[in-house]
């Protein structure tokens, strides 16, 4: 079997994980990432299943699988996001930012609205809240439907309307 053929069978994998990933069936995703990760590792295996074992709160392993993905494709963007969104649930904010900012430079990505939306909650979080309300609107433009970005965008832009001494409460 060539090398092409079993990554198109590891693909097929995927699919079929990201199928139970999203039914919430985390440990049936986690062993067809695996079956995928055998089969040809490819950094899409590797994110995914990071991403499951996040569900799990295992965001060491899911950053170590990051790793491993973005070590098997610089260029796919979605680890470097995703590490990003490990450290700010791990509340390690500014471990985070570089991370997110790599993924906007990523050039094979097609979520430039995630990176975009966790920046603007760690400039929420820490006050800043003219920078969040860039990425928040950033976020917005690369996806318009993107419901979360447009209540960030109106609660920061209350938050600026607000007389000074609220500015510094955190939402």
């Amino acid at each position: 079997m060539s090398h092409e053929e079993k990554r198109q069978e590891a693909m097929e994998l995927v699919g079929k994980a990201y199928q139970h990933h999203m039914k919430g069936e985390i440990d049936k995703a986690i062993e067809l990432y695996n079956q995928a990760l055998e089969k040809c590792p490819t950094a899409e295996a590797y994110t995914f299943r990071g991403w499951a074992r996040s569900y799990q709160h295992d965001f060491e392993e899911a950053i170590a699988d990051c790793h491993r993905a973005i070590d098997l494709d610089p260029e796919f963007g979605n680890p470097y996001n995703d590490i990003g969104a490990y450290y700010v649930e791990l509340n390690q904010p500014d471990d985070a930012i570089p991370w997110l900012k790599m993924a906007l430079k990523a050039k094979r990505y097609e979520s430039y609205c995630f990176p975009h939306f966790n920046l603007g909650r760690i400039f929420e979080a820490k006050g800043k809240l003219e920078q969040a309300l860039e990425h928040y609107r950033a976020a917005l433009n690369e996806n318009p439907g993107y419901v979360l970005a447009a209540k960030a965008i109106e609660r920061v832009k209350a938050r600026l309307g607000a007389p000074e001494h609220a500015k510094t409460d955190k939402a």
